[in-house]
């Protein structure tokens, strides 16, 4: 009985991120004016939910994970079972909340705002290269201490940061650029390049006796710390970077 456990845990996981979709749906778009008769394209609030439903899925991944190794009861099919529910929750919400802003950008006026455009499609490569690169994790067997590109999860965690940055963020400079085809059509590229390189990227559970990563790693939540404290949610995208630069400056110690 108690190795279903982890397994409900991946469960919520998955409706999670089934929650965080549906509210990407329902946050639609709408457009508004101004009193100096100016036209505003906004999303709104329900996309809000779906950041919070895609983080409270990564806090269920962190602990059926973690679950499993106290109760000792890790198996095959656990592990199966959070793949399935790692390509929803960090693959598919996030394409979604991609495609929602990719339609502000791509919004001349508001008929096109309920119009198909194959220029949204380009978002469902991130739940792609999600998917290929969680089955090859599930068939390599050399990646115990360390992860081959850059694991999902952190994928969707940082999509899911940029409705909040984008109404929250007090430079005008981000949010202009979160209007930008351009950003997006490059963040889509290089999150799906960072998922299925082979690079090795730094794992917690490989830490071990590698103690010349310590510091980096302190130097990596300082800096997210500082940036939280000044720029709020940008300080996920910043200890992300953060979190790349120190895999591939010490990508031959991880791999030690």
């Amino acid at each position: 009985m108690k190795q279903q456990i982890p397994n409900f845990i991946t469960l919520l996981n998955l409706f999670f991120g089934c929650l965080a979709i549906m509210s990407a749906f329902q946050a639609g778009a709408f457009v508004s004016i101004d009193e100096s008769s100016t036209t505003i394209i906004q999303i709104p609030e329900p996309i809000f939910y779906a950041s919070l439903y895609i983080g409270l899925a990564g806090l269920m991944d962190f602990f059926d994970g973690f679950v499993a190794r106290l109760l000792k009861v890790s198996s095959d099919m656990g592990k199966q079972l959070d793949s399935l529910a790692d390509v929803v929750s960090f693959g598919v919400a996030p394409a979604f909340i991609v495609v929602q802003f990719l339609r502000l950008a791509l919004a001349k006026d508001v008929n096109a705002l309920s119009e198909n455009s194959l220029g949204l499609y380009a978002a469902f490569l991130i739940p792609m290269a999600g998917a290929f690169r969680l089955a090859r994790f599930n068939i390599d067997t050399e990646q115990t201490t360390y992860f081959k590109g850059v694991p999902i999860p952190m994928i969707g965690i940082l999509t899911a940061a940029f409705p909040l940055i984008y109404w929250q963020a007090q430079a005008s400079f981000f949010t202009k650029l979160m209007l930008s085809p351009i950003f997006w059509y490059l963040y889509i590229i290089i999150v799906s390049f960072l998922m299925v390189m082979k690079t090795p990227m730094l794992a917690l559970k490989g830490l071990g006796n590698k103690k010349q990563l310590i510091l980096p790693l302190v130097l990596v939540v300082l800096e997210v710390l500082v940036t939280a404290v000044f720029f709020k949610w940008l300080a996920i995208p910043f200890g992300f970077i953060g979190y790349c630069l120190v895999s591939l400056l010490y990508k031959k110690t991880i791999t030690q």
